[in-house]
């Protein structure tokens, strides 16, 4: 049996630059069915607040990760989740090769934040994007940021303002820069890259002339870019088995990044079969013989196969797609959907490692 879980992480709360509660952000999320909050305070680990938030029969699991960076760097580059470690890491903030070992040794999944985050000077934002690409060891990379996506769409002033009064209008994928990036890491890398999907979110109080709203409040990120995993079985109920489950999802990539705004992304698949065996996302296979790739999607739509970072197979309006290869390589699906007059990304998986 595979149980698939919906993960919203990259939040930030009022012990960094965030206006909702880890209470309020629970609250939220269990008014729009997400299974677990990870929240990433900057260059704070809050202690004492993990375990399952409960509503009546409905449950959410917190987990308290970091967002580490550097205060002394000007600018503020280099931004790495953790995720799991149990312990403050700030102190290694100015050398990330150092804080990336010392999270794993703790325990700690590591993902590289935005990893192409622009500037958007008009709203006083720099450009914080990764730069130290020589580090190893890290889990993978936030592959889809809701925010460094925001800075990339806006170009004007009156432009941000519209993006902020109507949000569902501007995403639309991750930034091609990024995806490139990604690509680039499973081919050269000798480690895996597990992505995942981040909200960044804020919730920040704005003042429009007379117009006062919340922009992009918890809700907004809610019901878009969330990371959605597979387990083989159900969570117990025991907050720390159901925490070693969540966490071995992730560093396993059994996953994938689900825009579920413009439909459900609940219920997508993506299988390989061969005469070694079968495997999911972020799985090995041999390819002995040949393998066949199984995709469902959770309604028609466009579906593209990726073998090393260039498209092999594209299926128009389809629900079930098949793809048999003789080929090794590194296999990944995108998904796009029409929604608000423009095709959108809609799912992004994790890869599949068919070995020669």
């Amino acid at each position: 049996m595979t149980v698939e879980l919906v993960v919203n992480l990259h939040m930030h709360t009022p012990y960094s630059d965030g206006f909702g509660t880890h209470k309020q952000i629970c609250q939220t999320a269990l008014r729009h069915d997400i299974d677990v909050v990870i929240v990433t305070d900057h260059n704070v680990w809050v202690r004492d607040l993990e375990g399952y938030i409960t509503e009546g029969k409905r449950r959410v699991m917190l987990l308290i990760g970091e967002e580490v960076h550097d205060r002394n760097r000007i600018p503020q580059k280099n931004h790495l989740l953790v995720i799991g470690a149990n312990r403050e890491l700030a102190g290694f903030a100015d050398n990330p090769q150092r804080l990336i070992e010392n999270a794993t040794q703790a325990g700690g999944l590591t993902f590289i934040a935005h990893p192409v985050d622009p500037e958007l000077l008009i709203f006083g934002e720099q450009d914080i994007s990764w730069e130290n690409w020589e580090v190893f060891g890290f889990t993978g990379i936030e592959l889809w940021n809701g925010f460094s996506e925001l800075k990339a769409r806006v170009k004007n002033r009156w432009q941000g303002i519209f993006y902020g009064l109507f949000p569902n209008f501007y995403p639309a994928g991750p930034l091609p820069e990024t995806l490139k990036r990604w690509d680039d890491l499973l081919i050269n890398r000798p480690e895996k890259c597990v992505a995942i999907g981040g909200s960044d979110a804020h919730a920040l109080p704005m003042k429009f002339a007379f117009l006062r709203r919340v922009i992009f409040p918890y809700a907004f990120h809610f019901q878009g870019v969330n990371t959605h995993l597979l387990l083989e079985e159900d969570l117990s109920g025991d907050f720390l088995r159901d925490r070693q489950k969540v966490l071995g999802a992730l560093v396993a990539g059994h996953a994938f990044i689900g825009y579920d705004r413009p439909a459900s992304t609940r219920g997508f698949r993506f299988y390989a079969h061969g005469s070694e065996g079968t495997a999911l996302m972020g799985d090995d296979l041999r390819l002995g013989t040949g393998v066949t790739f199984q995709v469902r999607l959770p309604q028609r739509a466009e579906c593209v196969l990726i073998r090393d970072g260039e498209p092999v197979q594209v299926w128009e309006d389809q629900e079930a797609c098949t793809y048999m290869t003789t080929k090794p390589g590194i296999y990944r699906v995108e998904s796009y959907l029409p929604y608000l007059g423009k095709k959108r990304g809609w799912i992004f998986s994790n890869p599949i490692y068919v070995r020669g």
